[in-house]
């Protein structure tokens, strides 16, 4: 069992409590967020955002279920709201007990005089249905209970504002909407309760965290009508809220389905795995998705971050050996395996799927080799070599096309090996902040981290053809890498004893190449393949340790650097200027500490690099790790609350170095 609690103390001003927020998930794209406060902050708050085309088409169905009791001649009200004109009404945090995670599941427990009332909500797996059950745990007279739904219909990237007709039809136990033509109806109903239709428009309400993104920061919802019923002590009762047309399994049911399903994630953790690790690997499961095709599931994918993101190929990739194969859902790594493969075009894995189901995207130069990367790792962590025999042509196309060259001038530079990209307005690499026609990192020639993926990848295709018997295709693999090893000692600064960021550049010195200090370097040193010396390995990590190591991950600029950004805030044009120009991004935290480990082979301290994000996973969304952090004191948590890639990286490095997953290959070459 894993809990992490608030207790009041922690929760006893507006500002306390607005700050902690929680996520849960149906694993099909859909999800429920909010506060511990019960004030949604954000757009992306609500008790349902659904995944009309799973796992993207999602859409904010209902934000709020507002409850008040009347104990003993005494109104409560339980919620919290902040409206535009700064009021904060009522004031419900107040009355809250505790607020914890339990397996994962938000609990929050009110006291009211004598009494004790609990609230859990749960979403049920592959489905867009939410429930939000009640039960009083205590009391000495009957409660009346009001539960008051506010709802809207639109895109999650949006707001709603109000004065149109939803379209309310009354059910014998609650009501349907159906919000205009062509929409999705979706239902809340409750077996317990009587429901009463009173439409109206509730406006205004204020989310703070869209006023600090420079974005539209107000909405009005709307009220179909309430839910009113009693309970005594021990008396429970279920809301349902849904988009489908009929529900057969109960709250408790689905708790017990999600209860047995997080029990057997823990059970590959070793036992004395603290509960913050414990907690990653429950919130692991919150990204991997089912990604479908005609109306049904047609294989595993990974949402790259919560509220905003989508499925992404590049954090996918990296995100896949901490979410899956650590975890041994070996199963689950090879269904996202072949999703990808199924979508490789001109040699290249999409970049992201957009939200709108279109065609994906194919802007990414990284992706691709990190493909390489979790094939291989697949193949060492399940001893199944089936898989990647299964798709060896996938790869081989791959590097062909690498080599003749294909989108956005990706081509294998005969004279040297390396693998350049890029061109005007496109930026091909992780570092992809880009607004309008300002490409804010742009880095178009040979990029360090690329080619240290490109070598990793040879040498991987070199292992693959040699245990499949291709000897021919081995040797060529293996001398095609010898040639980039070769070849990258091109990227070695002799000044700063470090690696460029970029060389034949089309932005930097007079010999073509960046210096500005940055940690795409530390793969040359992470990665199963370096081509770097054991002193070259040494400096890297020694220079990264010094400029750009931060308790919550590593700087993407190193400090007094050109465009050095300390602070992720303000429009959109300024944080997307700030994104990679000095943030701290905590996914490079597992980069690091492998490096770490390969050159001062002390496992302790490799994994003690971990430890500062153990508070972290109990001070913003709750039981997550968020994806990036300012760059200077107090680090304060910035961009997605809840990121693949951040979480992946943690429990897969902890779980390494913790000396787990047999056959993982050991970084000491």
């Amino acid at each position: 069992m894993t809990q992490i609690k608030l207790e009041a103390g922690d929760c006893k001003t507006f500002e306390q409590a607005v700050e902690h927020e929680w996520l849960i998930s149906n694993g099909i794209g859909g999800f429920a967020s909010g506060t511990v406060c019960e004030a949604n902050t954000r757009r992306y708050h609500g008790l349902l955002v659904a995944a009309l085309e799973p796992p993207t088409g999602r859409v904010l169905l209902v934000a709020k279920l507002d409850m008040s009791v009347r104990y003993r001649g005494q109104d409560y009200l339980l919620f919290s709201n902040e409206f535009a004109d700064g009021t904060i009404a009522p004031q419900g945090y107040v009355h809250l007990e505790s607020f914890q995670l339990d397996n994962g599941l938000p609990v929050w427990r009110y006291a009211i005089a004598d009494a004790l009332i609990e609230k859990r909500i749960v979403m049920k797996p592959g489905q867009n249905t939410t429930y939000v059950h009640i039960q009083v745990l205590r009391a000495s007279d009957e409660l009346a209970v009001e539960l008051m739904p506010l709802c809207t219909y639109r895109d999650y990237h949006s707001h709603s504002h109000g004065g149109w007709d939803l379209g309310v039809r009354e059910l014998a136990q609650g009501v349907e909407i159906n919000a205009f033509a062509g929409a999705h109806a979706y239902r809340l109903s409750c077996e317990q309760a009587a429901f009463t239709v009173e439409p109206d428009w509730y406006w205004n309400f204020k989310h703070r965290a869209e006023t600090v993104r420079g974005l539209d920061d107000s909405e009005d919802l709307f009220r179909p009508g309430r839910f009113t019923l009693t309970l005594n002590q021990g008396e429970q009762a279920t809301v349902v809220i849904t988009d489908a047309t009929c529900i057969t399994d109960d709250f408790t049911v689905v708790q017990q389905q999600l209860l047995e399903q997080q029990l057997a994630v823990q059970q590959f953790l070793p036992p004395d795995a603290p509960d913050w690790i414990k907690q990653l690997a429950l919130a692991s499961g919150q990204f991997i998705v089912d990604r479908y095709q005609h109306g049904l599931p047609a294989g595993k994918t990974v949402i790259a971050g919560y509220p905003w993101f989508a499925d992404w190929g590049r954090d996918t990739m990296i995100a896949l050996p901490g979410l899956t194969l650590s975890l041994q859902r070996f199963d689950i790594a090879a269904s996202i395996l072949r999703t990808f493969a199924a979508h490789v075009s001109d040699g290249m894995l999409p970049n992201r799927f957009p939200d709108n189901g279109v065609k994906p995207e194919y802007n990414t130069v990284d992706a691709t080799l990190w493909y390489f990367h979790a094939i291989d790792q697949y193949t060492q962590m399940s001893g199944d070599l089936g898989l990647a025999t299964e798709l060896y042509p996938v790869l081989v196309g791959i590097i062909a096309c690498h080599r003749r060259g294909t989108r956005y001038r990706i081509k294998v530079d005969i004279n040297d090996g390396l693998l350049a990209a890029g061109e005007d307005g496109v930026q091909l690499t992780w570092m992809d902040a880009k607004i309008d026609d300002w490409v804010v990192t742009p880095r178009t020639g040979k990029c360090v981290e690329i080619n240290a993926l490109w070598f990793n990848a040879l040498k991987i295709m070199a292992g693959f053809a040699g245990q499949l018997g291709y000897s021919l295709q081995a040797r060529n693999y293996q001398t095609a890498a010898d040639q980039v090893k070769g070849s990258f000692q091109r990227f070695w600064n002799p000044d700063r004893c470090c690696l460029y960021d970029v060389i034949d550049a089309a932005e930097g010195d007079q010999r073509g190449c960046d210096s500005r200090l940055r940690p795409n370097q530390i793969f040359a040193v992470s990665l199963p393949h370096s081509p770097l010396s054991a002193e070259q390995q040494k400096a890297v990590i020694d220079v990264c340790a010094r400029e750009l190591l931060t308790p919550f991950g590593l700087r993407s600029l190193a400090k007094g650097e050109p465009g050095y950004t300390p602070y992720y805030q303000g429009n959109p044009r300024q944080r997307d200027g700030a994104y990679h120009q000095g943030t701290v991004w905590v996914w490079l935290i597992g980069a690091f500490a492998d490096a770490h480990f390969r050159v001062y082979q002390d496992a302790e301290q490799a994994r003690a690099f971990l430890e500062p994000l153990r508070l972290h996973v109990a001070a913003a969304c709750i039981g997550q790790v968020g994806e990036i952090f300012d760059a200077e004191p107090p680090f304060t948590p910035r961009g997605c609350f809840a990121q693949a890639w951040s979480v992946s990286e943690i429990l897969r490095v902890w779980l390494k170095l913790h000396g787990q997953n047999i056959g993982l290959r050991d970084l000491k070459g």
